[in-house]
């Protein structure tokens, strides 16, 4: 009852953190301030770091690190990390984003690495990200529900339920919300930011399904509300809420623990707050030399240290079983996955493998593994984008969902809870 109670509890401040989460600056900004709450300081990414023992984090746009020293940590230590993503798929607002066609007032969106296009349609939608102003300043804004992409009615395309449904990606994707003259989206944002439009210089803004995550499904063993959570955003925001959950609570680590929730996973990690970039090697390589490791010290350090790379894959979809490998058919609350990939679009090795079981023991966790089937190509993650960069041991795992890349994904309700213990005891290893 215990272990039910806070998988439930669990569940509840996910569903918080995803609903506090609508873009990857307010994902950082909200873990940011879980963190100050928790003790955490800070860190200046210009300033010299703080080699005092504690809690500190640095946020680059919609990226975050935050790691805990331990007393007494010298350049003898190693790093143990929990690497994650804040973005997902879904739409950015482009420039001359004011349209209008018939009487509709519609908002110009470019799609954001690889939405299910179907999956948006007919949901309420907001608008998050952050407006930029002449002084750099940055400010977080996000709307309530503003707009809609309409999908076409059956009597106007009577063949869809049999040819399938195309959407093309320019004509067919742009949400509509409004009708005749009115105020355009960028004053519209402006205004709830208490700014004027004309003081915006630059803005990051994405699209966000609005309803909140929902426990649903029929009474079961053991989950008499519902076996599953339908929710925006679980790939990744899972990962990160675990990480961050992990990493507050493992102050008993000896080793440095390190939170890296990367902002651009969805779209390669190329950029400065992507795991591709430089920010996770700036930041180990500043707090090594903050505890008196020189280059050499460094290199060790890192050569003793390892990385959990979480992030969301499959279970099994009964409607399609014949898409997933025979032999590996995960389901939702049999535990967190393992994935493997003999190409290395996970990063999992047999050391990788051997640490993480050990993690799950430990929490008292089961663990499932997650292979792709041949004929099928294998999406990836940041795991091997970070071994390649650090040269670190690194384990590739996560929930398993169904409607991955939905704007409504769906998970087990206990699997959030097992990952969130599974990782805190690999910091802890």
């Amino acid at each position: 009852m215990v272990v039910m109670s806070a998988s439930r509890d669990h569940l509840a401040d996910l569903v918080d953190f995803v609903a506090a989460s609508p873009s990857s600056f307010h994902a950082a900004a909200e873990a940011a301030r879980r963190l100050t709450e928790a003790g955490f300081v800070q860190q200046d990414e210009t300033a010299a770091f703080d080699a005092s023992s504690g809690g500190h984090f640095v946020v680059r746009d919609g990226a975050l690190i935050a790691w805990r020293i331990p007393e007494g940590a010298g350049p003898d230590g190693r790093f143990t990390v929990i690497g994650a993503h804040t973005d997902s798929p879904g739409f950015k607002l482009k420039p001359e984003p004011n349209l209008s066609a018939y009487g509709w007032r519609q908002i110009g969106v470019e799609v954001y690495g690889g939405p299910l296009l179907n999956s948006w349609l007919d949901r309420e939608l907001g608008l998050a990200g952050r407006l930029v102003t002449a002084d750099g300043t940055s400010h977080l804004v996000r709307t309530g529900p503003i707009m809609r992409i309409p999908q076409l009615a059956i009597h106007l395309d009577r063949g869809v339920n049999d040819n399938g449904l195309v959407l093309d990606k320019q004509a067919h994707t742009q949400p509509i919300w409004g009708l005749g003259p009115g105020v355009g989206i960028l004053e519209h944002l402006a205004g709830l930011a208490d700014l004027d439009s004309s003081q915006i210089l630059g803005y990051d803004v994405v699209s966000f399904d609005t309803a909140r995550g929902q426990v649903f499904g029929g009474p079961a063993v053991g989950h008499e509300d519902g076996a599953f959570l339908a929710c925006g955003r679980l790939d990744n925001l899972s990962s990160v809420h675990a990480g961050l959950v992990a990493l507050i609570a493992a102050e008993r680590a000896q080793a440095i623990t390190v939170l890296a929730a990367f902002d651009h996973e969805e779209i390669g990690s190329a950029s400065r707050s992507g795991a591709a970039g430089p920010i996770l090697e700036d930041v180990l390589r500043a707090i090594a030399a903050s505890v008196g490791a020189d280059a050499d010290g460094t290199r060790r350090m890192l050569a003793r240290s390892s990385c959990l790379s979480a992030d969301a894959g499959h279970a099994v979809h009964p409607n399609y079983a014949g898409h997933h490998d025979p032999a590996n058919k995960p389901l939702p609350n049999q535990g967190p996955l393992l994935k493997i990939n003999a190409n290395q679009r996970y990063a999992t090795d047999a050391v990788g493998t051997a640490l993480w079981r050990r993690a799950c023991d430990a929490a008292g966790v089961s663990s499932q593994p997650f292979v792709s089937n041949n004929a099928l190509p294998c999406g990836s993650t940041i795991g091997p984008i970070t071994a390649t960069r650090l040269g670190i041991t690194t384990v590739d795992v996560g929930i398993p969902l169904l409607s991955m890349h939905s704007a409504r994904e769906m998970c087990g309700v206990d699997d959030p809870y097992a990952l969130a213990r599974a990782a805190e005891e690999f910091l802890v290893l």
